[in-house]
């Protein structure tokens, strides 16, 4: 066994690895004793802007912020509806459900974990306004008939893009955009385990409509259209200096970030291509995939709450010899208490359901070393060869 403990996210590594460059970033914000709204936030806005392709970013306080500031600039109603994919975390639902909206849950692919357009159409109403497209795990959801859809149905679609910040989705006509700049507004988390990721939390709107960011800059900062003079009803929700200064820092190296991480998936899947057991990620056509996780399957056995039971005993026995695993998610939407009595689910929910028993992320980071990846690809193969389900 290897002697350093073995990371789902090095950090600590990273930031040895950045120290000088950040520490000095940090210092300059202290120095300055401009916590709030420093210079800092408007430069790392403005080179986030520049790095999507789009004119206006935001800065807020975290990801959930964003998705619902995002939903208030949108000045849905009580009683509307926004479309949400049911195999995902629970912040795009949550906000939903705090504005008195309706989350309509719809189904997902099975092999790229994104909701599936096919699914949508159906689960449309008079009262749907929006469709909140979550780009999991790393890459995008197919946007041109989700796109399409909005358009034919007058939806807004947001996009949720914590997980994926730059990755890239090629349209049928050639066209390349940024995940995050295809819909009215789309939306990211800075928290310390993503993509691009501050020292706490962080996220972010970004959108083209330049009404559109005057309305989203007010309500992130109490409804002021200028300072004690409240236009709207806004919230307070704002991106730190401090980790403005950090996040600029670390976006000089996102393509650097990716690359690495992308260079550890393309190990996993040449050491795991041959394992029966396995069911790993697929890279879609048409996006580009940033492995915010690498996230297998494991072949399911008759049941599938045996295939629950087996991941968790997999998972204790990696445990016990340094590999940590994760499971995102162990309960879709449908099966969340808080959602059971509020949400609308039209179609059935069986890809969310079942991939809620199988899936299990492997650790993938920016740090990782050759001899880390060797030990967790060998230690993985002989446990699944040992305990054939």
């Amino acid at each position: 066994m290897i002697e350093k403990q073995i990371q789902m996210v090095d950090l600590h590594g990273q930031y040895h690895r950045l120290k000088e460059e950040i520490d000095a970033a940090m210092q300059t914000v202290i120095e300055s004793s401009v916590f709030i709204n420093g210079p800092q936030v408007k430069a790392f806005s403005d080179h986030l802007a520049k790095y999507l392709d789009i004119p206006y970013v935001v800065p807020c306080g975290n990801g959930t912020d964003a998705l619902q500031i995002a939903l208030m600039a949108l000045k849905l109603q009580p009683g509307d509806e926004v479309i949400v994919p049911a195999f995902t975390y629970v912040a795009a639902a949550e906000v939903i459900a705090l504005l008195g909206l309706t989350p309509v849950l719809v189904d997902v692919d099975p092999h790229t974990y994104n909701i599936d357009p096919r699914k949508i159409e159906e689960s449309i109403s008079r009262n749907t306004k929006a469709i909140i497209a979550v780009h999991l795990f790393g890459q995008s959801c197919d946007m041109e008939p989700i796109l399409k859809i909005a358009g034919m149905y007058h939806l807004y679609v947001v996009e949720d893009n914590a997980q994926s910040i730059g990755a890239e989705y090629t349209f049928p006509d050639g066209r390349v955009k940024k995940t995050g700049t295809m819909g009215i507004i789309g939306t990211t988390s800075f928290f310390p385990s993503k993509p691009l990721a501050c020292y706490g939390d962080g996220g972010a709107l970004m959108t083209s409509d330049e009404e559109l960011a005057k309305r989203i800059r007010m309500i992130a900062n109490h409804g002021q259209e200028r300072k004690y003079h409240h236009k709207l009803i806004g919230c307070n929700s704002r991106l730190d200096t401090l980790h403005a200064a950090v996040l600029d820092v670390k976006l000089k190296h996102i393509d650097e970030f990716t690359a690495a991480r992308q260079a550890v998936a393309a190990k996993y899947d040449e050491a795991l291509a041959s394992c029966g057991q396995l069911i790993l990620p697929r890279k879609s056509t048409f996006s580009t995939h940033v492995y915010h996780q690498y996230t297998v399957r494991l072949k399911p056995s008759g049941d599938v709450t045996d295939t629950a039971k087996y991941r968790e005993s997999l998972q204790a026995s990696l445990k016990e010899k340094g590999i940590p695993t994760m499971v995102y998610y162990p309960l879709p939407l449908q099966a969340q208490e808080a959602y059971k009595w509020m949400a609308r689910t039209p179609g059935n929910m069986d890809e969310a359901a079942r991939l809620s028993q199988c899936v299990l992320s492997l650790p993938i980071h920016t740090e990782m070393t050759g001899e880390e990846l060797e030990y967790i690809i060998d230690t993985l193969l002989k446990e699944l060869q040992d305990r054939k389900m």
